[in-house]
């Protein structure tokens, strides 16, 4: 026989009016959990991969180019069907819609279709009774390419004038004159290396066919609106036709905003075909050559300033390195012009972005979507010119930043309002002890022949908003049932960063219940339609607001419908920590929705938000493309060893602002976690192809991410305190998943702090990003030959 549950004890009129004076335990601004936290520790958190196998179903894997760019002159797929356990066998012409995938813009066959233009685009996919087989008579296909021309360095591109999309420029006054006029000029050019999103969850998909002819669709992606939208397309399918359900990823960071849609479309062609469930999960090496980076970026630079260090004028070309198809490029390379000020303010400027092509995979997005490129060329700018100057580079950055009242119109002719810049800089440049540091660091490098100490405190000012204006919208679904509980429901996407948590807390704020009565489910097209990806640091603002908009249509009308069935005024009514005071009375949430669930009251309702003041005038580069800005700041000190090139992080110091914080612990994770990534990809991530356009660094044997080990010695985060955003955000937060990353800057800034104290901080080394140890030895042996030619001459 079941133990019957114990009824739960009724409480005094004294006990609930105690318990209405008392806070809610886990709302907003607490220190919450992650919601899967135990799950993800435990490995019981399911994901697609983790997911039941149906008994037939079938395992999808692709053949990919062997050529970065070649006529495919034959396929031969008779040597795959003669391999037993082998079902189907596709290429492009075996797709009953659209051929293209392209996010936004075309030119990314699902399948290549008469010729590959990089070395791993799929070509072919089998589908098998299992993975091994599917890999097996995939290899034993047969395929005869004509090479053509393949352009892979992103130099020779913008030389052929060879772009994915037309170029675009930033414009104000004259930089040209202001150049010829300046004091002081300088030129240089940096080389910014592209980075691996490495998720531990590669790209994975599962298919359903359904009985009316559609899709359901289990999918790791950012964007599972566009995931339907594509599946209907490629199956020449009404959106209607398709589901998809996304409960967790094991990491994004971008890479699964657009490039999750090869797998799942190429599972669906295949499941249309057989009628057989199909699921396509990449292995690593295959997923790393397959799909897009982060951009990497050329950049050249000509700089005017005057005798302080004030800028003066400035010509920066930016360079992306696009690949061979558009994909996202064209938002990516503009968010890189918009950043190209980062803090400082840019007086007459001339900002060009080109979209190169290139024979290699199509780049994409990736945290911070092109502003950390361009932040990284303003902020060697900083360090050339104090070089130059023989001054302290935090002088000269602190001499160029916006101002509060005059100087604060950016290049792009947005006011930077709330600027936060001085206010960070000061306290943290007192309690980081900025200034007795690299006293004491000058010290220790005039005693230490080998050994070299350096120190950079750089900011971060990062806008927040898609800078494609349309996807600045969320929609979100509450139910209330009978019983008191909520089932919560929005178009974010949880890749382990919190979300779910954030928008529970916002749910259980707004109707002052416990948390753990609200459930939130997978993210799924049936329920709530027509998403923007989760991604530029978005997805609470959004998802956020959505939520907090249907559950305000939910409280008011449990208020509305109290104030009658009580006989109060409405300004009587009050929610406070699982009760509700309606004039004299008390009466639990769980009591209320009882009531009015038998009075006809509609328990369910959506929600919708749109980010106001956002535009932008491509035509005149000039808007307001951010709602906000958030601001942050980090001093790094690392040690180098100039006979090797090797170094270390010592200590690490972070401000950053987050508003008013939804969840400090979640927050303060985002921080340290973009931080070590920015890290990552500033010093050891390092992507190589070889002449032929083939990826070498296709694996972790061969591709280097930050480990425990990399992580600062002391490491010291704080969010700033009380500081709301002035801006009508989900109780005044801020976004914090993409900002943090930029943080990173001050460690490769750190690096080459070391390298020039080589010279006597005269000279500023040419390192490239990423710093890894080759390079620093290559800038320190560089270094001390043009000292040893001054001497000679």
């Amino acid at each position: 026989m079941s133990k019957q549950a114990s009824p739960t004890p009724v409480k005094s009129r004294a006990e609930l009016e105690q318990q209405l004076t008392q806070d809610l335990k886990n709302g907003v601004g607490k220190k919450i959990p992650h919601e899967s936290a135990a799950r993800h520790v435990s490995g019981e958190a399911l994901y697609v991969d983790d997911r039941l196998e149906y008994p037939n179903l079938l395992h999808l894997y692709a053949r990919l180019s062997e050529q970065a760019h070649a006529t495919i002159v034959k396929i031969d797929t008779s040597p795959c069907d003669e391999i037993p356990g082998v079902v189907c066998v596709i290429t492009a012409k075996d797709v009953p819609g659209k051929l293209d995938i392209g996010a936004v813009f075309a030119g990314d066959p699902l399948l290549a279709d008469g010729v590959v233009e990089y070395l791993g685009q799929p070509i072919l996919a089998v589908a098998a009774n299992s993975l091994d087989i599917a890999r097996q008579a995939a290899n034993a296909a047969i395929i005869e390419y004509a090479p053509l021309p393949a352009v892979l360095d992103v130099k020779q591109a913008l030389d052929n004038k060879q772009f994915v999309q037309e170029s675009h420029q930033h414009k104000r006054g004259d930089a040209r004159k202001a150049l010829q006029n300046a004091k002081h000029r300088l030129q240089g050019e940096l080389h910014v290396g592209g980075q691996e999103h490495f998720y531990l969850e590669t790209q994975v998909s599962s298919v359903m066919p359904t009985e009316d002819g559609g899709m359901l669709v289990y999918c790791s992606t950012q964007h599972p609106s566009e995931i339907q939208k594509l599946v209907a397309s490629v199956l020449d399918l009404p959106m209607s036709k398709v589901v998809v359900d996304m409960r967790r990823m094991g990491g994004g960071f971008g890479g699964k905003e657009t490039q999750a849609a090869g797998p799942a479309c190429m599972a669906a062609v295949v499941a249309n075909i057989t009628g057989q469930p199909v699921k396509m999960r990449l292995p690593r090496i295959d997923d790393m050559m397959i799909t897009g980076k982060r951009h990497p970026f050329y950049i050249e630079y000509d700089v005017g300033f005057d005798d302080t260090g004030r800028l003066q004028g400035i010509n920066m070309q930016l360079a992306g390195n696009c690949g061979y198809s558009a994909d996202l490029s064209g938002s990516i390379v503009d968010r890189a012009m918009f950043h190209s000020d980062n803090a400082y303010y840019l007086s007459d400027a001339l900002i060009t972005g080109h979209r190169c092509k290139t024979n290699l995979a199509s780049n994409t997005a990736f945290r911070g979507f092109g502003g950390p490129q361009g932040m990284l060329a303003i902020e060697n700018v900083m360090d050339h010119i104090a070089r130059h100057l023989g001054k302290d580079p935090l002088e000269i950055r602190k001499r160029n930043f916006y101002g509060k009242t005059e100087r604060n119109i950016t290049h792009y002719q947005q006011t930077v309002e709330e600027n936060l810049l001085d206010e960070i800089i000061s306290d943290l440049e007192q309690s980081s002890c900025y200034a007795e540091r690299r006293t004491a660091i000058k010290q220790f490098n005039q005693s230490s022949y080998i050994l070299k100490k350096g120190i950079a405190l750089t900011p971060v000012k990062f806008g927040i908003s898609f800078t494609a204006t349309f996807l600045n919208q969320a929609g979100a679904l509450i139910h209330i049932y009978t019983d008191g509980s909520i089932h919560l429901n929005h178009g974010g996407t949880e890749m382990g960063q919190g979300l779910n948590t954030k928008v529970a807390q916002i749910v259980a704020e707004e109707f002052q219940v416990d948390l753990e009565r609200i459930q939130i489910t997978a993210t799924n097209t049936g329920k709530v339609p027509n998403t923007s990806p989760t991604a530029a640091s978005s997805g609470a603002d959004l998802n956020g607001k959505a939520a907090q908009a249907a559950a305000r249509i939910l409280k008011q009308r449990l208020s509305d419908f109290a104030a009658a069935h009580f006989g109060v005024d409405i300004t009587e009514i009050r929610f406070n920590n699982n009760l509700i005071q309606a004039g004299e009375q008390l009466i639990s949430f769980d009591d209320l929705v009882q009531l009015a669930y038998f009075a006809q009251v509609s328990l369910s309702s959506s929600g919708f938000y749109k980010t106001p003041k956002i535009f932008y005038d491509r035509d005149k580069a000039s808007g307001h493309p951010f709602y906000y800005f958030a601001y942050g700041a980090a001093c790094s000190e690392v040690v180098i060893d100039t006979l090797t090139g090797e170094y270390k992080v010592l200590r690490a110091d972070i401000l950053h602002d987050v508003g008013a914080s939804l969840n400090p612990a979640i927050d303060i994770g985002q921080v340290e976690g973009g931080f070590i990534q920015g890290m990552g990809w500033l010093t050891t991530e390092e992507l190589v192809w070889n002449e032929q356009g083939k990826l070498m660094t296709n694996s972790p044997a061969s591709y280097k991410i930050p480990a425990v080990a990399d992580t600062p010695l002391d490491f010291r985060v704080k969010l700033i305190e009380n500081r709301k955003n002035p801006e009508d955000t989900v109780f005044h937060s801020k976004a914090v998943g993409e900002p943090p990353l930029m943080l990173s800057i001050s460690v490769w800034s750190a690096i080459k702090d070391a390298v020039s104290s080589l010279s006597g901080y005269r000279i500023h080394p040419l390192i490239d990003a990423p710093a890894t140890p080759e390079k620093v030895l290559m800038g320190v042996t560089a270094l001390r030959q043009q000292l040893a030619a001054e001497q000679e001459s």
